[in-house]
């Protein structure tokens, strides 16, 4: 893992020192937004309007963040609309990396051997971390976005006078009450299992895990009467959960330390996760040999050996019995 210092890359990992011990994640760079018209969004720039074939999206299915991308561009269907690339599950000294093997794909822009190269592309200056996904934008050759919370919304709504879908995954009337378990949720859970794994301090994490466990029982009271976070309503909050969900017993509980208990051991949470990965398009976009091979692979700080787990098992095809839930 490393970065870029004013368009060079240096293999360095976090600097957990300066923060005792607790992982830090970077912010995204790249904030703006692909509207209907090519007004501007929230942040950033205007002139990105929504067309077919213009935007490119790059991904890699080991990580949730990404994950979270590709789902909704499945669901809102954006496949034949926004092109699509796959890094290499392995991210080594030289960070993500484009092979064609093993479900990773070549780069169909430029040829470029790294998304750092990408990066300097739309930026010779760029400093800081060379993260998934990106949206780029074929038209001007530049970066989108880098934000995948912003990416979602972008293809909620943007593309829909092209390709007609009325699903709405981030509805007016449940805004504020998304917005407020989205921030509590990734805190706590999405980014809670990497304050954990990535803590170089025993207080540190400590604090990440109890927390995350905490956030956990909540979520599995909560889910015990209603089908989704929102109650009937499958919403973007439901899909930035999963792709943490799916990830859980199969990584963060063994490489991460996230070991108190496991999804499986959560009625609610299990059979929520089977009912959200049943959804149809959702199990194609979970690629678990990635998903496996990324962190025990690429992070040898946690496990030098680069051993990969052959378990667990999973069984997320079974009847999960929530539909008569509200």
């Amino acid at each position: 893992m490393g970065m870029l210092v004013e368009g060079v890359w240096k293999d360095v990992w976090y600097d957990t020192d300066k923060t005792e011990g607790r992982f830090k994640r970077q912010e995204s760079r790249f904030r703006n937004w692909v509207t209907a018209d090519g007004s501007a969004g929230p942040s950033g720039e205007g002139g990105f309007a929504a067309e077919a074939g213009r935007y490119h999206l790059v991904v890699s299915y080991a990580c949730p963040w990404a994950h979270r991308t590709l789902i909704v561009r499945r669901l809102k269907g954006l496949d034949a609309m926004i092109s699509l690339a796959v890094v290499d599950p392995l991210m080594l000294e030289r960070g993500w990396e484009f092979k064609n093997r093993d479900g990773g794909t070549a780069d169909p822009l430029f040829g470029a051997e790294t998304l750092a190269d990408l990066y300097v592309k739309a930026d010779p200056s760029f400093t800081g971390r060379v993260t998934v996904p990106v949206l780029w934008d074929k038209q001007l050759g530049r970066i989108v976005s880098n934000e995948s919370a912003e990416i979602i919304r972008m293809f909620n709504t943007a593309f829909d006078g092209l390709t007609g879908s009325t699903l709405d995954l981030y509805p007016q009337d449940l805004r504020s009450e998304i917005d407020a378990l989205n921030a509590r949720i990734y805190d706590a859970v999405n980014n809670g299992v990497y304050k954990a794994g990535f803590a170089t301090r025993q207080d540190a994490y400590e604090e990440a895990v109890t927390a995350l466990f905490a956030m956990l029982d909540e979520l599995e009271t909560r889910l015990s009467t209603r089908r989704y976070l929102m109650g009937a309503h499958l919403t973007e909050a439901d899909w930035r959960l999963f792709t943490t969900l799916v990830r859980f017993d199969a990584v963060y509980v063994g490489h991460f330390k996230c070991n108190i208990r496991r999804i499986a051991d959560y009625p609610h949470l299990q059979a929520y996760l089977k009912d959200l990965y049943q959804v149809p398009g959702v199990k194609e976009t979970v690629v678990f040999d990635h998903i496996k091979r990324h962190y025990y692979m690429s992070h040898p700080t946690i496990n030098p050996t680069r051993i990969v787990p052959l378990g667990p098992v999973l069984d997320l095809d079974s009847p999960h019995g929530r539909e008569s839930l509200g």
